[in-house]
C-alpha cells in the first residue's frame, strides 16, 4: 500500500508503505519539531564559512548518529574553522589536538598524577573529554597514539588505572589528514580507519566562492563570532528521533547488496574483480543505514529514500575498500569502484 508523502502530498512514495498513515504523520511531525534547529545552525555557520555546506551537513550527520569523520584535504580549506564554528553554534565544547610524532597516548586520554601530599593519584583528563575533538593531522602521530584515540571513539570511554571514565555526549571526532605531504607520517591502518563513519574529500572552492571568501576574510580582524543556536540536550533528543526514522525493507536489502558487492564486485561489474582486494565490513552496512536516516532527518523526512543512500555511499564506503596494486597502478580510485557498483546495482 502506498502512502502520500507528508512533505509533498501530490507525489506518492512507496518507501513508507510499511507504516500506516497515522504513524508516518506522527513521525513526520516529530522530525519537523526536532529539526527546527538545523536551518539556524547552517545559517550561522554560513556567515563565517563560505562554500562548505557539504562539510557542515556531514558533520551534523556525524553528531546525529554518534559517528566520526575523517577529513582529507589540502591546507587552507577551513577544515579547522568549520568545526570551531559549528561548536560555537551548538553550545558544545571543542578541543583541538595537534598530532605530532613525539606524542604519547596520555596526551590524548589523560593520565594519573601522584599527589605526594595526599599520598594518592589524581586523574588528569585529556582533551578527548570534550563534545567535539579535532584531531589535526592524525597521521603524524605513531600507531599507539592513534589507537588510544580510536579506542575512545569506539567505546566512548577511557580507562585510567582502575577507573573507567565515560566520555561526554554527544561526542564527535573530526580527524584531518593532508593528502599531499607524506613525509614523517604514519598512515592509518585499514582496521583503524574503519572506525570512522565517514571519510570526506574536500576540494577547492569555486571561483565565485573564493571571491566571497576574499571579501569576508581579507582583513586582519575577520568577524568569526557565532550565535549559540542549539544545546546538547536538543541534539540528543534529535538523535532519538533519527533512530526511529523508517527504512523500508527494500532499502535495507539495497544497502546490504551494495556493501556485499564491494567484497565480490565481479558479480555486478566483472571489470572490477581485478581492482578490489578487500571490501567493506558489516560496520559499513550499519553506518550507511544510520547516515541515510540522519540525511533524511536533515531533509525533513521521516523515512529514507534511495537518494539518501546514494548520497552517502561514497562517504561511507571509500575508506573501507582496499584496492589491488593493479588498481593503484591504473589510477582507479575507490570512488570509481563505488560509482560502478551504484550504476550496476538496480535501485528499488
Amino acid at each position: 500500500m502506498q502512502t502520500q508523502s507528508p512533505i509533498d502530498g501530490n507525489r506518492p512514495t512507496s518507501f513508507a508503505h510499511g507504516v500506516g498513515n497515522a504513524a508516518i504523520q506522527a513521525l513526520q511531525e516529530d522530525v519537523r519539531r526536532h529539526s527546527q534547529w538545523v536551518a539556524p545552525v547552517e545559517q550561522e555557520v554560513a556567515r563565517v564559512i563560505v562554500g562548505q555546506h557539504f562539510l557542515v551537513e556531514r558533520l551534523l550527520i556525524g553528531l546525529l548518529t554518534s559517528g566520526h569523520v575523517l577529513l582529507e584535504g589540502v591546507p587552507g580549506l577551513a577544515k579547522t574553522l568549520s568545526l570551531k564554528t559549528l561548536a560555537g553554534a551548538l553550545h558544545a565544547q571543542l578541543r583541538r589536538v595537534q598530532f605530532t610524532p613525539d606524542m604519547l597516548p596520555s596526551d590524548i586520554v589523560g593520565t594519573l598524577i601522584y599527589n605526594p601530599r595526599e599520598g594518592d593519584f589524581v586523574t588528569k583528563r585529556g582533551p578527548v573529554f570534550s563534545n567535539l575533538v579535532l584531531a589535526d593531522e592524525i597521521n603524524r602521530a605513531p600507531a599507539k597514539v592513534q589507537s588510544a584515540l580510536l579506542e575512545a571513539m569506539q567505546e566512548h570511554q577511557v580507562t585510567l588505572g582502575e577507573e573507567t571514565l565515560m566520555l561526554p555526549e554527544p561526542f564527535l571526532v573530526m580527524a584531518t589528514q593532508n593528502p599531499i605531504e607524506q613525509e614523517g607520517t604514519y598512515p592509518l591502518p585499514e582496521a583503524q580507519i574503519d572506525r570512522f563513519m565517514l571519510k570526506l574529500v574536500i576540494g577547492y572552492p569555486s571561483q565565485a566562492e573564493e571571491r566571497a571568501i576574499l571579501d569576508a576574510m581579507a582583513t586582519s580582524d575577520p568577524d568569526l563570532t557565532v550565535r549559540k543556536v542549539v544545546g546538547v540536550d536538543e541534539i540528543l533528543a534529535s538523535r532519538r528521533v533519527v533512530n526511529r526514522i523508517y527504512v523500508d525493507d527494500r532499502l535495507k536489502d539495497y544497502i546490504v547488496a551494495l556493501v556485499v558487492a564491494t567484497r565480490d564486485p565481479a558479480k555486478l561489474a566483472p571489470k572490477l574483480a581485478r581492482h578490489v582486494q578487500f571490501g567493506a565490513s558489516p560496520r559499513a552496512t550499519i553506518s550507511l543505514t544510520l547516515a541515510a536516516k540522519a540525511h533524511a532527518f536533515l531533509q525533513g523526512r521521516g523515512y529514507v529514500t534511495p537518494l539518501d543512500v546514494k548520497s552517502l555511499a561514497h562517504d561511507v564506503l571509500r575508506h573501507r575498500i582496499v584496492r589491488t596494486y593493479e588498481a593503484e597502478a591504473e589510477g582507479v580510485t575507490t570512488d570509481h569502484v563505488i560509482d560502478a557498483l551504484l550504476e550496476a546495482l538496480p535501485v528499488p
